[in-house]
C-alpha cells in the first residue's frame, strides 16, 4: 500500500471490507492494525467499511466499528447520528467534499461520498447465502441525497443540476451479474457474483435518485470490471491485500478515482468537471491500467481535486 500511497498522493484512502481474514486472525485489533497502517501513517484521511469476513475472529461488526473510528485519521462513523436509532449495520456514512478553500463554491458540497455496511451474512432463514443493503439504509441514503441537493440549490450561492455521488460498499448487488469481460467497459471478471440471493431494490433506488455516478465494492477478489447500466457505473475494485484469496499471476491491485474540477474564466475552480478511474497493479513498475471517465459534466477546461 506504500508504494500507491508515493506514487498517487491521494487525498482520501478508502477500504471497501474484508479489511482482515477474520476466519484466520486470533487477534481482530492486532490484525486491522496492521492493515490500516500504511493509511494512518501517510496521515491522509482514511475511511473503511465491513465486509463479510472482518466479523469472524474476535470482535463482533459493532466493536469492530467502535474499534476503528477511534483510530488516528479516520473519517469512519460507527452511524450518522440522526439515524442510529433505526439504521441497520455499522460503518454507515456520508462524507461532503466541499470547493476549493477560497473558492466561491467553498461552503458547498461539490461531491458526495457514501459509504454503506452490506452485511455478512442473511439472518433470514428462508434466505441463504450473503446479506444485502437493507431497507433502512437505503431510505438513510434517499433523505440524505435530498438534504444535500436542497443545500447545493439554495443560498447562498445557489447552483444548477445536481452534485455528483459515488458509493462504497463490500457485497455487490444483483445488477453486477449483467457484466462479463466481453460487455464490461474495463477490466475483466473471472469469478461469479457473490451476491445476495434477494434483490434489496437498492440498484433501483440509486437509478431513481441520481446523484450517484458510480458504486465501488469489494468481496469478489479476482474480478476488477467496471459495467455501466442505466447511467450507474458499477466498479469492482480488484483484490488488494494478501491475508485472503486471489489469483496465482494475477497482480493484487487498487483502484483510484480522480474528480475533475470545472475552472472558470476567472481563474478560480467550479464545480465537478468528471470523475474518473484507474488501476494500479502491485507489480515492479505500478503499473496503471484500464484508465477511463466514469461521469462527464461539461467540456470546459478542468485542474484535479484527487480522491
Amino acid at each position: 500500500m506504500w508504494r500507491v500511497i508515493t506514487a498517487e498522493k491521494p487525498d482520501l484512502i478508502v477500504f471497501t471490507g474484508d479489511n482482515i481474514f477474520g476466519s484466520d486472525v486470533k487477534d481482530a485489533v492486532k490484525s486491522m492494525n496492521a492493515a490500516f497502517a500504511p493509511a494512518i501513517a501517510s496521515k491522509i484521511p482514511w475511511v473503511a467499511v465491513l465486509g463479510n469476513h472482518d466479523q469472524e475472529s474476535t470482535l463482533t461488526r459493532q466493536e469492530l466499528m467502535n474499534y476503528i473510528v477511534k483510530l488516528p485519521n479516520t473519517l469512519s462513523q460507527v452511524n450518522p447520528p440522526e439515524a442510529a436509532h433505526y439504521m441497520d449495520g455499522f460503518g454507515n456514512c456520508n462524507l461532503k467534499i466541499h470547493g476549493v478553500p477560497k473558492s466561491s463554491l467553498q461552503d458547498k458540497s461539490l461531491l458526495n461520498l457514501y459509504f454503506l455496511d452490506s452485511g455478512d451474512y442473511s439472518s433470514v432463514q428462508s434466505l441463504k447465502g450473503y446479506d444485502w443493503i437493507k431497507t433502512s439504509q437505503q431510505f438513510w441514503y434517499d433523505q440524505t441525497s435530498k438534504r444535500l441537493q436542497r443545500e447545493y440549490s439554495e443560498e447562498p450561492n445557489p447552483q444548477q443540476g445536481t452534485a455528483p455521488g459515488l458509493a462504497y460498499f463490500h457485497i455487490p448487488f444483483p445488477e453486477f451479474d449483467n457484466f462479463d469481460t466481453k460487455s464490461a467497459t474495463t477490466g475483466v471478471r473471472q469469478e461469479d457474483t457473490g451476491s445476495a440471493t434477494t434483490n434489496s431494490g437498492f440498484f433501483t433506488t440509486l437509478v431513481a435518485r441520481g446523484d450517484v455516478k458510480s458504486v465501488f465494492v469489494g468481496h469478489d477478489h479476482v474480478n476488477d470490471f467496471c459495467g455501466e447500466l442505466k447511467g450507474l457505473n458499477l466498479c469492482y475494485g480488484g483484490g488488494f491485500g494478501y491475508h485472503a484469496y486471489g489469483k496465482a499471476g494475477w497482480q493484487r491491485r487498487a483502484r483510484v478515482v480522480v474528480a475533475d474540477l470545472n475552472k472558470k474564466g476567472t481563474g478560480s475552480w467550479g464545480d465537478v468537471k468528471s470523475i474518473r478511474t484507474w488501476k494500479r497493479l502491485d507489480d515492479e513498475h505500478l503499473s496503471v491500467i484500464d484508465d477511463q471517465v466514469l461521469w462527464n459534466s461539461s467540456p470546459s477546461g478542468s485542474g484535479v481535486c484527487r480522491l
